[in-house]
Parts: C-alpha cells; sequence; structure tokens
C-alpha cells in the first residue's frame, strides 16, 4: 500500500505544479483515499492459494553426498591402494 500512496501524492504534486496551483491538496486528498481504499480492496479478494506464510521457514534442503557408513574404511581416490 505504501508504493501505491507514494506515487499517488507524488502524481498528485505534478499536477498541482503543471496546473499552476489548480490541483490543490484541498481539492485532491479524496484520490489518496480511494487509492487506499482499492489497495485495500484488492488485497482482500485476492486468492490465497499458491502464497507462501511469512512467517513459514523453509527447510534444509537434503544433503547431496550419501550418507557414509559408520566403520566402513574410506578411501579420498576410489581405485587406488586396493
Amino acid at each position: 500500500m505504501g508504493p501505491a500512496v507514494i506515487i499517488t501524492v507524488g502524481v498528485l504534486f505534478l499536477l498541482h505544479e503543471m496546473r499552476n496551483g489548480y490541483f490543490d491538496f484541498s481539492n485532491t486528498y479524496p484520490f489518496i483515499l480511494i487509492v487506499i481504499g482499492a489497495v485495500l480492496l484488492a488485497s482482500s479478494v485476492a486468492p490465497m492459494t499458491g502464497h507462501v506464510e511469512a512467517l513459514a521457514v523453509p527447510s534444509a534442503p537434503p544433503s547431496a553426498t550419501p550418507p557414509v557408513m559408520p566403520g566402513a574404511p574410506q578411501n579420498p581416490l576410489p581405485g587406488q591402494g586396493q
């Protein structure tokens, strides 16, 4: 919502400067309320399927190396010294 309000205020200030004060803040503040309402309405109507919870912590990916059996000799160079 923040970026939408900032863009709206910026456009209103730009129109104020371009039209020599015709778009005064006292005349244009309802546009800010309309943008806030539109953003709130769009966020409440948007489907939640496919969204990830903000508090969900991703689990660690599985290790790419196979598990090592305890007690088995490990040779860093396979095929050497056998």
